[in-house]
C-alpha cells in the first residue's frame, strides 16, 4: 500500500495576525514541586489570551532534587498528570490552542529520541479540539 506522507499538524486559524506564547520548563522552583512558576505563567495566559500557547517540558524534571531523592508525595505519573490537568484547566478560559511538547528530562515520559507525544487518554472531551500533544521533534503549521 502507498505510504501516507507526513504533514505537520495544522492549527485551525483564519489568515490574520496571531499571538503565540512559548515557554520552556521546568515549571517548578529548585527547592520544591509546588509549580509556582507554572501558576505565574497561567496568570499571563489568562491575562494576555494568546491564540497559541506552546509549552516545552520538562514538566516534572528528572533532575529536580525531590525527584532524584524520591521525596515526592505521589508517584511520578500522578504528579505529572496533576501538572497537565492544571495547565489544561488553567488555559481553558483563555481559549488558547495549547501545544505540549515533551522533554528528555520529563521523568514520567519515554527517555528516547525522537520522543512520542505524551499519552493522556483522560483528556476532557471539551479540551480535545484545542489541546495538541506532539512528539519531540515536531513541526507545527500556524497559519
Amino acid at each position: 500500500s502507498p505510504k501516507t506522507p507526513l504533514f505537520p499538524p495544522k492549527l485551525p486559524f483564519p489568515p490574520e495576525q496571531r499571538m503565540v506564547l512559548v515557554a520552556c520548563g521546568p515549571f517548578t522552583p529548585s527547592d520544591g514541586v509546588a509549580f509556582e512558576p507554572l501558576s505565574d505563567l497561567l496568570e499571563v495566559v489568562a491575562r494576555d489570551r494568546p491564540d497559541v500557547c506552546i509549552l516545552f517540558g520538562p514538566f516534572l524534571d528528572a533532575k529536580h532534587e525531590q525527584v532524584e531523592s524520591c521525596q515526592l508525595l505521589g508517584s511520578f505519573s500522578d504528579v505529572f498528570r496533576l501538572c497537565l490537568r492544571t495547565i489544561i484547566e488553567g488555559t481553558r478560559s483563555a481559549g488558547s490552542q495549547l501545544v505540549l511538547v515533551p522533554s528528555l528530562r520529563d521523568v514520567s515520559h519515554d527517555f528516547v529520541y525522537p520522543q512520542p507525544p505524551f499519552p493522556f487518554p483522560d483528556l476532557p472531551k471539551e479540551d480535545r479540539a484545542r489541546v495538541l500533544l506532539v512528539p519531540e521533534p515536531c513541526t507545527l503549521d500556524i497559519d
